[in-house]
């Protein structure tokens, strides 16, 4: 099989530029812009290289979307690749989520952008099941990979069970059933080899990496001092970044404890809030944090004014929730993608789709029951985002709607309904 053209750099930088400002619906919706964008429209990225780094990337700690988007960026050019990949897909939400912050914190609400982001709910659950009907198409060949699926969705529905141990389970069941299972090989032919592994140069990396990560945190230890609110979540959210498997979802209770109970940065009802300002941003769910560095500052700022410190602390706690990422897969990467012409490993990368597939379709069915049955409500369920919703996935699935285009149309639609009603 021929290698897909590439992209010049700056090519790809728009991109990346472009997908941070319309990368809404957590990591999922995020995912799926991802596949539409660089494996079906552009052709930039093979089906099976995708799949092979979304699998790697779903077995790490932090933001999954965000490495991918990493992990795609060095596949396509390299170090700087990557680096300029995973900046511009978080950049974006950086700027948009401080203003909210700063919004919230001075006037506590804002109700024009409340009517919009209602009008995006629709939006990303049509996302994301569009995502589900997409990879299970292309994924579930055999009912062996459908009672993964299954299995998956059902674990992480009933038992809650982490994303990492379903992957590590669906891996081992792809192992002990991998003659059952359609090897990829053998509907793909070998992707072409990239140029040889340089150690020295993948260590050089690494150590400019980690020197990224904890520079700016030594640095806020040095001149606030280690006890202060800006030092100590610089602390406690590298920690985070580092224990913290299976995506936002799965980070956030550990946070909420943590910075709600133990820490006391933020009110029970402030946490709330900034996961409904995270969520209804582009970028990755995982931006809750930054909301809770804002606000934990804020409420502790020392001896510098409030505002002063709240930018501080959220943009110490972004760096170092995103800065591990670009280790993991910049040092990881070059390893991991050797894998992918290993054909005895075909199966259980199979098997780990599947279970992908099945992630999704639990988090897609999730979320639209939160959506449509607000309070677990059945008697009164939320027609408009029932009805925007069909009509985004059909606008999605029959028209190949522009997903900019489909989220700018929800958002004004919900500014418009809640005018009118």
């Amino acid at each position: 099989m021929s290698d897909p053209a590439k992209p010049s750099f700056w090519e790809a930088v728009r991109f990346w530029w472009r997908l941070g400002w319309i990368s809404f619906g957590g990591p999922t919706g995020q995912i799926a812009i991802m596949h539409r964008e660089l494996v079906e429209r552009k052709g930039w990225v093979e089906e099976k290289r995708f799949l092979h780094a979304l699998n790697y990337c779903l077995m790490l700690p932090g933001p999954e979307a965000q490495q991918l988007a990493t992990f795609l960026g060095w596949h396509l050019h390299g170090v700087r690749g990557g680096l300029c990949a995973g900046v511009l897909f978080v950049l974006p939400s950086v700027f948009i989520l401080w203003g909210l912050s700063v919004i919230y914190v001075w006037y506590g609400s804002v109700p024009l952008v409340a009517a919009a982001f209602y009008g995006l709910v629709p939006a990303v659950i049509a996302l994301v099941f569009h995502a589900m009907l997409r990879l299970g198409r292309k994924t579930l060949h055999d009912p062996l990979r459908w009672v993964i699926a299954l299995t998956a969705a059902g674990l992480i529905s009933l038992y809650r069970e982490s994303y990492p141990l379903v992957v590590l389970g669906a891996g081992l069941a792809g192992w002990l059933f991998r003659r059952q299972i359609r090897d990829l090989s053998v509907e793909t032919e070998t992707l072409p080899d990239r140029e040889p592994i340089r150690i020295g140069r993948l260590a050089r990396t690494g150590l400019v990496c980690l020197a990224a990560w904890l520079t700016p945190l030594l640095a806020a230890g040095w001149w606030l001092g280690w006890s202060a609110t800006i030092t100590q979540e610089g602390i406690f959210f590298s920690k985070a970044a580092l224990v913290t498997f299976g995506g936002a979802y799965a980070v956030l209770p550990y946070v909420a404890q943590h910075a709600v109970q133990h820490y006391h940065w933020l009110g029970p009802e402030q946490m709330l809030h900034g996961f409904g300002l995270a969520e209804t941003t582009p970028g990755p769910l995982i931006m809750v944090l930054q909301f809770v560095g804002f606000m934990g500052a804020w409420n502790g700022p020392g001896n510098l004014a409030p505002l002063t410190a709240a930018t501080l602390g959220s943009l110490l706690t972004t760096w170092v929730t995103f800065a591990p990422s670009f280790l993991f897969i910049l040092t990881g990467a070059p390893f991991i993608e050797r894998l992918i012409t290993v054909k005895p490993l075909q199966a259980e990368l199979g098997a780990i789709s599947a279970a992908v597939v099945g992630v999704i379709a639990n988090f897609a069915l999730w979320f639209a029951w939160q959506a449509v049955f607000p309070g677990h409500t059945v008697a009164h369920p939320d027609l408009f985002v029932a009805t925007v919703c069909l009509g985004a996935l059909a606008a999605l699935w029959l028209w190949k709607v522009d997903v900019a285009v489909l989220i700018g149309a929800c958002a004004l639609l919900g500014i418009v309904w809640r005018l009118v009603v």
